[in-house]
């Protein structure tokens, strides 16, 4: 017979970060404070996407493994998508991660215009 196992005990780091995500969301209740989070993580993802392409092209061996990957992380936000809709009300982790999505979008796409 086996016995029903029992949750995992929540450390202080888990606390930590459970609160943390509390904080930033009350503290993105401001319209302004969201526009100005979404915008500045808007922003890192067309940096990361540029530097994602700069590299990969310096790199010209990594191509093919570096477009794999980009891919299967974006597909990977857009799978994330309907978890984070679930029993939600406040939507700022969702928006965060289709800002970080575009972003990385736009910075490759840039990046790429750039070589033409």
């Amino acid at each position: 017979m086996r016995t029903p196992q029992r949750p995992f005990q929540q450390t202080r780091f888990q606390r930590r970060i459970a609160e943390a995500s509390r904080s930033l969301e009350s503290w993105a209740i401001n319209p302004w404070r969201r526009v100005s989070l979404l915008l500045i993580v808007l922003l890192l993802g067309v940096v990361v996407g540029g530097t994602l392409g700069s590299i990969s092209g310096a790199l010209a061996y990594f191509d093919p493994i570096s477009a794999l990957v980009t891919v299967l992380l974006l597909e990977l936000a857009v799978r994330l998508r309907p978890g984070l809709l679930r029993g939600r009300q406040d939507r700022l982790a969702l928006q965060l991660l289709d800002m970080a999505r575009m972003g990385v979008l736009y910075g490759l796409m840039l990046d790429g215009f750039k070589l033409l």
